[in-house]
């Protein structure tokens, strides 16, 4: 239905990475994105603000949510596997999607029970921040390595989530696809010779011609002349 970009993520403030809080950011900008392109997006803001607990789309009085299928292709559909933080992301954003929500992160086997507040967590990037602070006090050089580009931005483990929430109210202001600002290309040199049409190519053999009888008659005098 419509071509978007994973990186124009980045121009939200979002450090891209194969994480769900980043899968999450995927299906609301793919939610939101579609909403607005099909004038459905006032009606079906979905759910606005996310607290790990399951959502489904409930139907407005003039026309009926979008609805969409997830295909997972070949990927593992394990508890927690990234294309379930996209189908969270996509049902927070408006869509209606088919699912149950035993394969989200933190679902528990034994209660059979999803927990909002584990799920809460990956959304936010808590698992993240989590790790951050593992290697900060065990291994603070990996964490140098690991964590560069955090470190660059100034992103510590208690801002994570700030950065995500203000991640997601920038998909939702404005889901439009950013139109790539790309430098005009550079101007070649040409090493054949450029193809003239028939009239120049008529002009040149006339100048040409000219030319000769010119030169011959300029001969001629000089035969003359001797």
């Amino acid at each position: 239905m419509f071509k978007w970009s994973f990186y124009s993520l980045a121009e939200g403030g979002i450090l891209l990475d194969d994480a769900s809080n980043t899968a999450y950011c995927v299906g609301l900008l793919l939610a939101r994105r579609t909403l607005k392109q099909l004038e459905m997006d006032a009606e079906y803001e979905g759910n606005v603000e996310a607290t790990g607990e399951d959502f489904t789309v409930e139907p407005a009085e003039t026309r009926r949510p979008f609805r969409a299928l997830l295909d997972v292709g070949l990927i593992r559909t394990t508890t927690g596997n990234r294309v379930f933080g996209v189908l969270k992301g996509a049902l927070d954003g408006g869509i209606d999607i088919p699912h149950g929500d035993k394969r989200f992160a933190g679902f528990n086997k034994d209660s059979k029970q999803l927990d909002p507040e584990v799920h809460r967590k990956y959304i936010y990037g808590g698992h993240v921040a989590a790790y951050m602070r593992t290697l900060m006090e065990d291994e603070p050089e990996k964490y140098q390595s690991h964590f560069s580009e955090y470190i660059k931005r100034s992103i510590e483990p208690d801002t994570i989530e700030g950065m995500y929430k203000k991640v997601h109210t920038a998909i939702r202001a404005s889901p439009e696809a950013k139109k790539s600002k790309k430098a005009p290309p550079k101007e070649h040199k040409r090493y054949n010779l450029k193809k003239l049409s028939y009239e120049e190519r008529k002009a040149k053999l006339i100048d040409r011609l000219k030319a000769l009888n010119s030169a011959a008659g300029v001969d001629n005098d000089s035969d003359e002349d001797d």
